[in-house]
């Protein structure tokens, strides 16, 4: 027999993959009274066993759905129990298992008890998100009503939601475990979406980061060696013509980035309780951004440093775009890259919206409105080529910026790692641009 082929008929073989005694001698039990046919016999007669077969494990998978539903419920509520009995469990966690202990729901229904007691008891609207009209999401929805109800809420009556709310800004428990993106309205640093390209450009004028002690040295690269990579505050720097508001946060506080000590290391959670219980650090975080009138933010704490922004989220103002860097080292980096090519010089005009990028495989090519750029490959002399053409294939000749310098189709880059940055600043500059110059009249 090939080494690859497995003995369904062997309760050995199922029990290898995690099945259970039982459940083993079953699945065993109906290969053995139903077995493959051989491919000589009719392909109805085929097909009949098959079926017969499938008949005759249905029971058995559907013991196994229940069986591993049950784990799953088991599971859930084991570990928000520990949660509380460590004291880390929120007001909404122990109305999870208060549900199950009052009105034996099963996890998903005490769930959204649980959602709908505290949007009651927090002062929010009824926003029950359960949809459809199968079994389960009526169960679900009706769980939800139950906890709202619960929790003092009344759909019926007008003025419902504003009563709750002032009498939830009077309870203190709920205060201190509602999040603060919810009752202050915002959302909170950890929350903020990453950056994205096709945000309109600002000036960087109006523009801030905060970066942490850790930005102020070289990324890491293999072996946890400095790169020869700048650090994202020479980059912050070095786009921005040092135009950019730049807040370091670190282990003492909010400081400018000239007076700000590289570190090597993050913050521990012991200090970053203190920072968090710190009311001055709160007031120098709010101080710093009420000096600055911006329109763009970005973050790139991460770990502790991000849950010290967390509970400073009060102190921020409303921006028109607030983002943070997230996921991997490298990641993070990209987001970076991505947040500095919206900045633009005061009077600087450039293209928005969101840059289209082809398989790097066909040809490396990113479109813009009517511009596209493709890699044009070597230069003659030295360098690589990028070539800007318009939708019918034409060459974007003749278009000028706002000071009506001329903007060449074609550019000539050192390197091929500089590629990606050199196009899209290239389409950035072409969106902007016009052909209605002294070049080209009326």
């Amino acid at each position: 027999m090939d080494c690859n082929t497995i003995d369904v008929t062997n309760p050995e073989t199922w029990l290898r993959r995690g099945r259970s005694p039982a459940e083993a001698a079953a699945l065993a039990a109906a290969w053995q009274d139903y077995p493959d046919l051989p491919i000589s016999a009719p392909a109805d007669e085929r097909m009949a066993r098959t079926h017969a077969r499938t008949i005759a494990m249905r029971p058995i998978f559907e013991a196994m759905r229940v069986r591993t539903e049950a784990e799953r419920q088991s599971k859930n509520f084991a570990f928000v129990s520990g949660q509380i009995a460590d004291g880390r469990a929120s007001e909404q966690d122990k109305a999870i298992v208060r549900a199950r202990d009052d009105y034996g729901y099963d996890w998903d229904r005490a769930v959204q008890f649980a959602q709908g007691w505290y949007a009651a008891i927090a002062g929010w609207n009824h926003r029950c998100t359960v949809a459809g009209r199968s079994d389960a999401h009526g169960a679900l929805k009706a769980a939800y009503d139950h906890g709202f109800a619960d929790g003092g809420g009344d759909i019926s009556d007008l003025f419902d939601a504003a009563r709750r709310a002032n009498l939830a800004r009077e309870d203190t428990s709920v205060r201190q475990s509602a999040p603060t993106s919810q009752s202050s309205g915002k959302l909170r640093p950890s929350q903020w979406p990453i950056p994205q390209d096709g945000h309109r450009p600002v000036s960087w004028e109006r523009r801030i980061v905060i970066l942490t002690e850790l930005d102020l040295l070289p990324p890491l690269g293999r072996g946890n060696r400095p790169s020869r990579r700048p650090s994202a505050l020479h980059l912050a720097r070095e786009r921005s013509a040092e135009a950019l508001s730049i807040l370091v946060l670190t282990r003492t506080g909010f400081v400018e980035a000239e007076d700000a000590v590289p570190c090597s290391h993050t913050i521990t959670a012991a200090e970053a309780e203190i920072l968090i219980a710190d009311d001055a650090v709160r007031a120098q975080l709010k101080a710093r951004l009420a000096a600055r009138e911006c329109d763009d933010l970005l973050v790139t704490a991460q770990g502790e440093f991000l849950r010290v922004l967390d509970a400073l989220s009060d102190a921020f103002p409303v921006m028109r775009t607030m983002e943070r860097t997230r996921n991997t080292p490298l990641q993070q980096r990209a987001h970076l890259e991505i947040w500095l090519a919206r900045g633009r010089m005061p009077g600087q005009n450039l293209g928005a919206g969101h840059i289209r990028w082809s398989k790097a495989s066909k040809g490396l090519t990113a479109k813009l409105g009517e511009f596209t750029a493709r890699y044009a490959g070597p230069a003659a002399e030295w360098g690589h080529l990028i070539r800007v053409s318009l939708e019918d294939g034409s060459i974007a000749d003749g278009f000028v910026t706002a000071d009506h310098s001329p903007l060449a189709p074609e550019i000539r880059i050192s390197s091929k790692a500089r590629l990606r940055l050199e196009m899209a600043q290239a389409l950035r500059a072409f969106g902007g641009a016009t052909r209605l110059s002294e070049r080209f009249p009326f």
